[in-house]
């Protein structure tokens, strides 16, 4: 399973499993669903019942326990946030899923590892850089992925993941609200190959 989760913000139930088939189809197996788009556990719900056993589908941008709750309801099974919130942590341990919040110092990495976090996003990663993700890196165990997301394209993947990135999380250069399956299909399989490449490199 390729380390890219595919950040659907936006979408809509009613083209969800369309964006999702095309996704998948490219060789992406992780969708998160933002809670910020529209009637996301909806779409949540139709992407597991879809392509449960093809895909790891998940929430993003999670703020609270409760909407943990709805999203272990909804049939996901990863749970992201953009903000390092441990009663969010524990509640996504608790209810069997998978925990990514957003870190950006090693305080908050440590914080979030603390409260049982699966592996840690990196957030917004351009800012910080190939230099900051080593550095926290030189410190934090080795054994916890880190996954890049904001503002890293594809022609970087390779510096990344030499500095020790586990993975990415991918949004506006996969897919953007009211985008095309046509034209997330083409994004998701240069992506995808960019992925492959930079591995082998």
């Amino acid at each position: 399973m390729r380390e890219l989760i595919a950040i659907t913000r936006g979408v809509k139930p009613d083209e969800v499993e369309r964006i999702g088939e095309v996704i998948i189809n490219a060789g992406i197996s992780k969708i998160e669903v933002p809670l910020n788009s529209p009637n996301p556990f909806d779409s949540i719900e139709r992407l597991v019942k879809q392509f449960g056993n093809e895909a790891v589908v998940g929430a993003g941008t999670v703020l609270s326990v409760h909407e943990v709750k709805d999203v272990h309801n909804a049939g996901g099974t990863i749970v992201v946030s953009p903000n390092c919130n441990p009663a969010v942590i524990n509640s996504t341990i608790e209810h069997g899923l998978a925990s990514y919040p957003g870190v950006f110092t090693a305080t908050e990495c440590f914080a979030a590892i603390e409260a049982g976090a699966t592996g840690l996003k990196l957030f917004p990663a351009s800012v910080l850089g190939v230099d900051g993700l080593s550095a926290l890196k030189a410190v934090v165990p080795s054994a916890v992925p880190f996954y890049g997301v904001s503002g890293i394209g594809i022609a970087e993947f390779a510096r990344w993941i030499s500095a020790g990135i586990t993975g990415f999380g991918i949004g506006s250069n996969l897919y953007k609200a009211g985008m095309s399956p046509d034209l997330v299909a083409l994004h998701a399989s240069d992506i995808v190959a960019a992925y492959d490449a930079a591995l082998k490199s």
